[in-house]
């Protein structure tokens, strides 16, 4: 672990913007995707977190997310969401663009936070267009597989991206705008290898900018870094906190 040359280039580089996938949140105990032990190694996104597998069959889909919306909900933000909540709020981070939909960022306190695979704060009706808050759905999940909307009866949709289904627009917008224009870019947890959000870092380079990555293994990016660091999100970003005097 060097978090003391990573506080001295976050220091150094600014504005800093952050990109966190995965790995920020598996120490709140929240399985990545990816890894040989993660979440497509057991299930078939293709079968289970598709926009075609919800078209087909919504009610399998909402068993198979029923019971990880309920473990994202009692999962509590890591050392790593306060640490980058603490940076933001000192002024050496500029924004958070996450690949996550577990609002942890949020709760820790993160307020610049883009959202670039939506979150579970509310589902949509496909039908109606209707929103419902989180609460509202999980209310609805404890008597059915699947909530059904209030006004027209459709399934509900959670509000986060489904393979083969566009990003939000303003939210990757935002993405590219920021790492354009930061004078480092500080990868947080991602493996870099879901597109288009996995060209961030490219953004920055072209521009100009410093890369620095924290993830445990690859990533396509590790050679263009000035520092990657294998290791604990929850302690790097920590002692970056505090060695740059930032507190949660």
């Amino acid at each position: 672990m060097d978090a003391t040359a990573l506080a001295r280039l976050i220091r150094a580089n600014q504005p800093c913007v952050v990109l966190t996938g995965a790995g920020v949140s598996t120490e709140s105990g929240i399985p990545d995707f990816r890894s040989p032990t993660g979440i497509w190694a057991e299930f078939d996104p293709a079968e289970y977190a598709s926009l075609p597998a919800f078209r087909a069959d919504p009610a399998k889909v909402w068993r198979f997310y029923k019971p990880r919306i309920a473990m994202l909900m009692n999962a509590q933000p890591n050392a790593a969401h306060l640490a980058l909540a603490a940076l933001e709020q000192a002024g050496f981070v500029e924004a958070v663009v996450t690949q996550n939909i577990d609002l942890l960022h949020e709760r820790a306190g993160s307020r610049n936070l883009v959202e670039v695979h939506g979150s579970i704060r509310t589902a949509t009706c496909p039908a109606c267009g209707s929103r419902y808050p989180r609460e509202d759905v999980v209310a609805k999940l404890e008597y059915a597989d699947a909530p059904a909307c209030d006004r027209c009866g459709a399934i509900l949709k959670p509000d986060v991206v489904f393979f083969g289904e566009l990003l939000p627009a303003d939210a990757i917008e935002r993405a590219f705008e920021l790492a354009g224009r930061a004078r480092l870019l500080l990868v947080v947890g991602s493996s870099l290898e879901v597109h288009p959000v996995a060209a961030v870092p490219e953004e920055t380079l072209t521009a100009g900018g410093r890369l620095a990555i924290i993830n445990k293994g690859p990533t396509p990016y590790d050679r263009r870094t000035d520092l990657k660091l294998d290791g604990s999100a929850a302690e790097i970003l920590g002692a970056v906190a505090a060695e740059l005097g930032a507190h949660s």
